[in-house]
């Protein structure tokens, strides 16, 4: 079974999507969430987390001298719970390129938009709706990425498009392109694990 860890720094429906996915759906037998981590303490993704018995803990930037503590903090629980495929989720921070060495093609991030399109810092949440519909284009959708140094621009997994329509506000176009990153994070998850993991005794890393 993949080990799966979540980050994120919000509401986390989609680490409730990737857990309905493993009980449920596409992942079933695949993989399971065993580790949420999330930059603050007063997001509802660690709520999420222990209603559905997941571990779960609070790393916040402030609480430590300088980022390579806090950065080692973050690698020290991904080490101990044996995650294999790291998911971030609405997570507002960049990750340590240490911990990309580590987790090299092991790290993905779902992005608001079709990539490369409307991506790159500062295109978050709210931002990247704004721009889309600022730009006029027909479509939009969500894009599931491997992480790497530089934002949103790692080798693209899976996307999913959807219509936008001249009288869509932004908030419109977010609950459209949450839809599908609902239904795309889960089916890329599964599309990694069959293409980097191979069946053994347990799955493990080519």
């Amino acid at each position: 079974m993949i080990r799966l860890a979540i980050l994120a720094s919000g509401g986390g429906s989609n680490m409730q999507a990737i857990v309905d996915a493993y009980k449920f759906g596409v992942l079933k037998g695949l993989a399971e969430v065993v580790l949420v981590i999330s930059n603050n303490a007063n997001a509802f993704v660690l709520e999420r987390a222990r209603k559905e018995n997941i571990k779960s803990v609070c790393i916040e930037r402030k609480s430590f001298k300088d980022d390579e503590f806090f950065n080692k903090a973050i690698f020290t629980k991904l080490q101990v719970a044996s995650v294999d495929l790291v998911c971030l989720a609405g997570y507002m921070r960049m990750i340590d390129k240490e911990i990309l060495k580590v987790y090299n093609r092991r790290i993905l991030n779902i992005h608001p938009a079709l990539l490369p399109k409307f991506g790159g810092k500062g295109m978050y949440g709210h931002f990247v709706h704004e721009a889309v519909v600022k730009a006029g284009v027909k479509k939009s959708g969500a894009t599931v990425h491997f992480v790497n140094e530089e934002y949103d621009s790692g080798k693209i997994i899976l996307q999913k498009e959807v219509e936008i329509s001249k009288s869509d506000t932004p908030g419109d176009i977010a609950k459209k392109v949450l839809e599908a990153e609902h239904k795309i994070y889960p089916q890329a998850i599964k599309k990694v694990i069959e293409e980097k993991f191979e069946v053994k005794n347990d799955f493990s890393l080519y």
